[in-house]
């Protein structure tokens, strides 16, 4: 009798989960490279070619802790309340992951996120990998821009202006993320580091919506005195943030 279909995928996430999490330790530990694909198979008790069934490259072992994210600018964009912006949307959450220090921002000196990201953007392979993730982040924000074209009617029939403004969006995401770890690195907190990555992130997006405002910014902008404890926030006018993993 074979097994219900339910448990089958329930075994293929936890190995999957098991096989990153080790790897991840592994990696921090000892270095990314000097730790094998084989040596990971090894301590979850799976063979080589079981692993890579999982997972295509040793990068993606590592890059499986930041997979949740994947389409998360595209999901803000689509789940928008009613009259907001795209890039207004995208601001407003982006400043609300700073506040949460949001590991994917870089703003979060935990000592093993810390140890993680340090892994991330000293190691040319994984950022290299990086690359194609976010390339499928573009892809799939340039399809919610495409959409709001659509409704809208301002571009003509393509996609190219959503394409062009998915790379620009995505790449100053990535860009923040990068300069908060720098400043960590340098030996900020992320609490001290806060003002200024919020700074950081108003300067990247008003350069955006310089470029992109015609079609995909309403102008909102940050409110340093927001309420952060839950009640409503004034990023922007209704905005709410997207989910994140615990």
């Amino acid at each position: 009798m074979s097994e219900p279909t339910g448990l089958r995928e329930l075994k293929k996430q936890r190995t999957r989960q098991a096989l990153s999490d080790t790897a991840i330790e592994l990696f921090l530990k000892r270095g990314f490279d000097q730790v094998s694909v084989a040596d990971v198979a090894a301590a979850v008790e799976v063979s080589k070619p079981t692993l890579f069934r999982y997972f295509p490259a040793k990068e993606d072992l590592a890059l499986h802790r930041i997979a949740d994210h994947q389409g998360e600018a595209a999901r803000v964009v689509r789940d928008r309340e009613p009259g907001l912006s795209p890039l207004a949307a995208l601001r407003a959450h982006f400043h609300a992951r700073l506040d949460a220090h949001d590991p994917i921002t870089g703003l979060n000196d935990s000592p093993i996120v810390r140890a993680f990201n340090d892994m991330l953007y000293g190691t040319p392979s994984l950022l290299a990998r990086l690359v194609r993730y976010a390339d499928r982040d573009e892809e799939l924000l340039a399809e919610a821009l495409a959409e709001v074209e659509a409704t809208a009617k301002t571009a003509p029939a393509g996609g190219l202006t959503a394409r062009l403004a998915a790379a620009q969006i995505i790449t100053v995401h990535q860009r923040l993320a990068q300069e908060n770890w720098r400043k960590l690195a340098a030996g900020d907190t992320a609490a001290g580091a806060l003002p200024e990555a919020h700074a950081d992130a108003e300067l990247a997006f008003d350069l955006l919506g310089a470029g992109l405002g015609a079609r995909y910014d309403a102008g909102a902008r940050y409110d340093a005195g927001a309420r952060h404890d839950g009640g409503p926030s004034a990023h922007s006018r209704g905005s709410t943030p997207a989910r994140r993993r615990p």
